[in-house]
């Protein structure tokens, strides 16, 4: 997608969540140990919501993706917070669950299935 808008000569800053598994669970590592696991997602989901909570606030447009190697629950979560802010959004899966995501994708001002729509969609937005 990055590189998509690059390529479009899309004047763009991207940001994503962090997406390395274990760096997300080792965010709050530096505030102490804990008794246990569940203290430790705990501790860790909160620096996380920290980090992603400003960068969708600071944002102008979010795309919210989902698959395989995405955590549906985090990026439900995100277009949740994206809906409730009335921050503009546009999903980006693959055919195959657009039922389980039709709440989320009712929210949201676009719905893509490829990279290339959602680069389409941001080249439409920035320069129709």
């Amino acid at each position: 997608m990055q590189r998509g808008a690059e390529a479009a000569g899309l004047d763009i800053v991207f940001t994503a969540p962090v997406t390395d598994h274990p760096a997300s669970d080792a965010a709050g590592d530096h505030l102490g140990e804990t008794s246990s696991q569940f203290w430790r997602d705990h501790q860790s989901s909160k620096v996380n919501a920290i980090r992603t909570r400003t960068l969708i606030e600071k944002s102008d447009f979010v795309v919210v993706r989902f698959g395989d190697k995405c955590k549906q629950w985090n990026a439900a979560f995100d277009a949740g917070y994206c809906a409730a802010l009335g921050k503009p959004y546009t999903t980006l899966h693959d055919e195959g669950i657009v039922h389980p995501r039709k709440e989320v994708d009712a929210a949201a001002q676009g719905c893509c299935q490829s990279t290339g729509q959602v680069v389409e969609t941001l080249r439409y937005v920035l320069q129709a």
